[in-house]
């Protein structure tokens, strides 16, 4: 292929991206939509007996009733909003601990950067779903051991980021002009690394956030996380997956929105980062 013609198939092939990146950001917004907003429009109360169990799609029941007779799309459109936003909280909460290691071991260096990186590799040698079952063992289920078990698990990774980031930055000109002015260690960190390593620290985060939503949809399906009978997707599949030959949509609607959300998010996240990437470049 000639110099012209391969230039030319990969413009072709970028406008292709940027047009499925597009499409996916629809997609998540739609499904952020009804994750968070979703459970105004209910057409029943989530939690209500409303009909006989395992009815089909119908014109008063859309995606029909679940084992306990439960509206499945009133369940379906609220089920979403808990598990955001407990992975919001997760992530913000891993984002603020990782980026005031990595800030502090980057800019101290020595002992300090050795110490708190030993710290983070202990960390990092656990295998996620193994330590959030061990805090789950330890504090009990419930919606706080999913936020500071995810928090937990990602910690490691933003740490080496954030100490990425700030060894980058550290030897630059602005930060030695405060040095010179007699700044202490936390005004420089806060007022002229922090802000630079922003924009990396955020674009982290949104390819984050696909992976903490699914790892506490997986704990809710495990009965570790959200309790029934709230409305949850994953707890829906949970409760329904052995009734899917008599009522499919029980399991495959809530299925949907799970697979939809996350992979929507990580597309669109890992697009802001490639696109972050090639910024630097």
């Amino acid at each position: 292929m000639s110099a012209p013609d391969r230039r030319g198939a990969e413009r072709r092939s970028g406008v292709s991206w940027r047009g499925a990146v597009g499409v996916w950001a629809v997609v998540g917004g739609i499904m952020l939509a009804v994750a968070l907003a979703g459970s105004l429009v209910a057409p029943y109360d989530p939690a209500a007996l409303v009909g006989k169990s395992f009815l089909l799609p119908g014109p008063d029941h859309w995606f029909g009733t679940d084992a306990l007779g439960r509206d499945v799309l009133s369940r379906v459109l609220a089920g979403g909003r808990t598990a955001v936003l407990l992975a919001v909280a997760a992530i913000v909460v891993a984002e603020a601990a990782g980026c005031v290691i990595g800030l502090v071991a980057g800019y101290r260096g020595g002992l300090v950067d050795a110490v708190l990186m030993r710290m983070n590799d202990v960390l990092l040698a656990f295998p996620a779903l193994l330590l959030v079952l061990v805090l789950a063992a330890g504090l009990g289920p419930g919606t706080v051991v999913l936020v500071v078990g995810v928090a937990v698990v990602n910690i490691p990774g933003i740490a080496r980021l954030a100490r990425a980031a700030t060894l980058g930055v550290a030897t630059t000109g602005y930060v030695e002009s405060a040095l010179v002015r007699g700044e202490g260690t936390a005004a420089i960190l806060r007022r002229e690394i922090l802000p630079n390593i922003a924009p990396t620290i955020v674009a982290d985060a949104g390819v984050r956030f696909a992976g903490a939503f699914l790892i506490i949809a997986g704990l809710n399906f495990l009965g570790i996380g959200i309790q029934p009978p709230a409305p949850d997707w994953a707890t829906m599949i949970a409760e329904n997956r052995s009734y899917i030959t008599l009522q499919p949509w029980t399991v495959i609607a809530p299925t949907a929105c799970i697979a939809l959300f996350a992979i929507s998010v990580n597309i669109v996240g890992e697009a802001v980062a490639r696109r972050r990437s090639r910024g630097r470049a």
